[in-house]
């Protein structure tokens, strides 16, 4: 059964929860990969993508139309690329292309989830999606929780034209502090330290946040805002939680402007 993205918030404060005990290993915590992926939304085409360490991955991709910024979109800890159909359907219907590659491990990708692994996913998905002749100042990084700390890594190693990242934190270990106190943070350290990146971006930056997100409290998305450097754009969503930020229409609408405001910057 495929986990729903209301679960999948649920179990990122689980996961850290159960951290604390130490019983089994980190990855197989904060990694919680769903095997089944559906049919492309309409537009999209199956694309498979290899990392420099040899793992395939599974992806879909539509091209952008007419000039417009293309999302390299990288998913949060326990969903699969399947979950957010809709909201990249939309954003295609808005102009954007997006290349959105699940994470080894998840889906039809081959091999095991790990910090350092969907790293190298992200490096080789956006080179992928260069290799389709799509121009770096056309780019932007997209990601969700803890897809928003993969994009800003991949933001500060690779040229792009700008990063947009939607309901996440300044480090793992912080998330883990706000539920379950500092030894959960002294567990975590500063795993995916986006606090620390960001401030190398060179690019701008959207920060989204729903206003009423119980797993990743709005605290943390402002700190991280706080800690980039300009131009930046902060964008509080009122109302909306952890998992449902992106059904918000006036939000995909903020990214598309965000996304082709980058990508006509020369």
């Amino acid at each position: 059964m495929q986990m729903t993205q209301s679960r999948s918030g649920a179990v990122l404060v689980l996961a850290l929860g159960v951290l604390g005990c130490m019983q089994v290993p980190l990855d197989r915590l904060i990694f919680l990969p769903h095997p089944l992926v559906g049919e492309p939304p309409a537009g999209f085409s199956d694309e498979w993508i290899m990392t420099e360490d040899g793992v395939r991955l599974h992806a879909w991709r539509v091209p952008a139309r007419d000039g417009h910024a293309t999302l390299v979109w990288s998913h949060g800890n326990a969903n699969n690329i399947s979950g957010r159909a809709a909201p990249m359907a939309e954003l295609a219907a808005r102009g954007l292309g997006v290349l959105a590659y699940d994470y080894r491990g998840y889906g039809r990708s081959g091999g095991r989830p790990s910090e350092a692994g969907v790293y190298r996913d992200a490096l080789a998905a956006y080179d992928a999606e260069r290799a389709h002749d799509t121009p770096a100042e056309k780019i932007v990084c997209f990601g969700e929780s803890l897809g928003g700390a993969v994009s800003i890594y991949l933001a500060t190693a690779r040229r792009c034209g700008g990063v947009a990242v939607v309901a996440t934190f300044t480090d793992l270990g912080a998330v883990a502090r706000v539920h379950y106190g500092p030894l959960a943070t002294a567990v975590l350290g500063t795993r995916f330290d986006s606090s620390t990146r960001v401030r190398a971006l060179r690019v701008p930056i959207l920060v989204a946040h729903g206003d009423r997100d119980a797993i990743v409290p709005v605290a943390l998305g402002e700190e991280l805002f706080a800690a980039a450097p300009e131009p930046k754009r902060f964008v509080r969503v009122a109302g909306a939680g952890h998992n449902d930020v992106l059904e918000v229409p006036e939000l995909l609408d903020a990214v598309a402007r965000f996304a082709d405001e980058c990508a006509a910057i020369e």
